[in-house]
């Protein structure tokens, strides 16, 4: 899957977990960048991109990531 694919999908994702459809998805944003991105949404984030790519995430590679161009690579190799 193309990077461009996997940030319009995960733009997606983000609308629907965070109910709004301002927040800009790029590489490098952060939990910290979102304010009402806290652990209950992070979960619901992971769980939700792994349904819309049809993958799984190990609970240390959820763990890594410091970004969201680190989450679309992780999408990017299992896909």
């Amino acid at each position: 899957m193309e990077t461009s694919e996997i940030y319009q999908k995960l733009t997606g994702v983000f609308h629907d977990v965070f109910d709004d459809d301002s927040i800009e998805v790029r590489p490098d944003l952060t939990a910290d960048d979102v304010d009402e991105w806290d652990s209950v949404s992070h979960i619901r984030l992971v769980l939700t991109a792994e349904e819309a790519f049809h993958v799984k995430f190990s609970a240390a590679e959820i763990a890594r990531l410091k970004n969201v161009g680190e989450f679309v690579d992780l999408i990017q190799s299992k896909t």
